[in-house]
């Protein structure tokens, strides 16, 4: 199997050994601290949870969110790339924060998901995203604390809780779809989702544990099958094209110099 250029790059491949590596650390460290708390209440609190109460818990927990362990991760890793998938499920806020700055990251310097380019912009603008985040939470919440909700009026905040998350995702959805450029996986998932939301749901209530899985695989398997079938053809090239670039602009340079 002959390597693409971005492949047998000596950069790009150390790049991706340190990333995997470090990604997978940094992981296995997060879980097991994520799991030392509830560790500590088994073993150590006298709460008296036997392996039952435990199974009925995590079953319950699975059956409402664990469509998204394995939906989040395949949907999201042909945008963000290896590298930033470990940054953006150490971080959280994904959907709402990490991802829409990749992807408008990704369109500011005319990057296509799922290319070397497109990795590249997705991680500097998770990195610039956990900056700005982090200092908001230091002066708003560690520095000023409760005294900017305390002169904030009732009204305000009610007018914020009710509006204000409708408006950032509503703008967040607005900016994938005109991002992505992908009229046609658009108009089904559009479709779909209705179907499933006003008509399938509403008949069939135990469908609501699932709809978003269901949803999620066939939007994929739709577009895929409704796809331009010269597109997968043309992103590789484009990809090609942007990785020989640097290479060409190197060698034009070395033959000026001489």
């Amino acid at each position: 199997m002959t390597l693409s250029a971005e492949q047998s790059s000596p950069a790009l491949a150390t790049f991706d050994r340190t990333t995997a590596r470090w990604g997978r650390i940094t992981m296995i460290i997060g879980l097991m601290v994520s799991l030392s708390a509830p560790l500590y209440l088994v073993f150590f609190a006298g709460l008296d949870l036997n392996t039952t109460r435990i199974l009925t818990a995590f079953l319950a927990v699975a059956a409402v969110f664990g469509v998204l362990w394995i939906v989040e991760p395949l949907t999201y890793f042909p945008i963000l790339g290896q590298s930033a998938m470990y940054q953006v499920f150490m971080i959280g806020n994904i959907s709402n924060k990490l991802l829409p700055a990749a992807m408008m990251a990704q369109t500011t310097v005319g990057a296509k998901a799922g290319t070397r380019r497109g990795e590249l912009a997705a991680l500097m603008a998770i990195s610039g995203a956990v900056v700005v985040h982090l200092l908001s939470l230091l002066i708003f919440v560690g520095i000023l604390g409760t005294w900017v909700v305390s002169i904030i009026p009732a009204d305000v905040i009610g007018v914020i809780q009710s509006f204000i998350v409708p408006s950032v995702l509503g703008g967040v959805l607005i900016q994938a779809i005109v991002s992505q450029k992908a009229p046609r996986t658009t108009v089904i998932a559009f479709v779909l989702a209705t179907v499933m939301t006003f008509v399938l749901i509403p008949v069939f209530p135990a469908m609501a544990f699932y709809g978003t899985f269901i949803v999620v695989f066939a939007t994929a398997a739709l577009a895929w099958f409704l796809r331009t079938r010269s597109s997968t053809a043309d992103t590789a090239d484009a990809e090609n094209e942007n990785v020989d670039a640097p290479a060409t602009r190197h060698h034009d340079q070395e033959v000026t110099e001489r």
